[in-house]
């Protein structure tokens, strides 16, 4: 038996640590969604790869206890907001991660217009001033219910409460100029290493004197 002191984690990393195509997924998840690492996404995906496995294992039993079963992960599935609640087992195998993502706090804090972008809202919640009904979540990653979105709100004593503080102003960015997108479009397509920065020019040193 282990320390119940030290408690381990609920969720699991991937099988195989290279494989280019998960990482570069990867990437895009974490830019998108604006998490803080990787582990984020182990957690969201070993929640719905546990719903899955159950969702197997009870598609192929019979008997009053398997549809108790069935009855108790479709509610919670539901209750999540992942899928409907007139859909079966077929619909939690269909779920892709980007439902589950869609589920966390901070998405739902930006798109509900109380932040301007992924990372303030991230950095809205982990500095308390995010109210969830009566209690302050300091989690990003937390699932919210269906019930509990319009629950979500500042918290009413904080600064950022008020709709004209100057960190919930949308910023209005002027128009790139030809010039610039240009220069952009140079560094995209720059040739680049095995790292994936591009290769820094070379220094003209001034020839040495005789």
């Amino acid at each position: 038996m282990g320390d119940p002191r030290r408690s381990k984690n609920t969720w699991n990393k991937p099988a195989h640590p290279w494989q280019k195509t998960r990482i570069d997924q990867e990437k895009i998840w974490r830019r998108a969604y604006g998490l803080g690492s990787k582990s984020e996404i182990w957690k969201m995906t070993s929640l719905l790869k546990k719903m899955k496995d159950q969702a197997k294992i009870l598609a192929a039993g019979a008997g009053d206890q398997i549809d108790k079963e069935k009855y108790q992960l479709l509610k919670r599935a539901s209750k999540l907001g992942l899928i409907k609640e007139a859909e079966g087992l077929d619909a939690i195998l269909g779920i892709p991660v980007e439902t589950v993502m869609d589920r966390r706090l901070q998405t739902i804090v930006f798109k509900k217009g109380l932040a301007r972008s992924m990372k303030q809202a991230r950095q809205f919640i982990v500095h308390q001033h995010i109210l969830l009904g009566n209690s302050k979540i300091t989690a990003p990653g937390y699932i919210v219910h269906t019930g509990e979105e319009t629950l979500i709100n500042f918290v009413p004593h904080s600064k950022l409460a008020s709709a004209d503080h100057p960190e919930r102003a949308i910023l209005v960015r002027a128009p790139k100029s030809a010039a610039q997108e240009q220069k952009e479009a140079e560094r995209r397509n720059a040739p680049r290493g095995r790292d994936g920065k591009p290769f820094r020019r070379p220094l003209k040193r001034a020839p040495r004197k005789n």
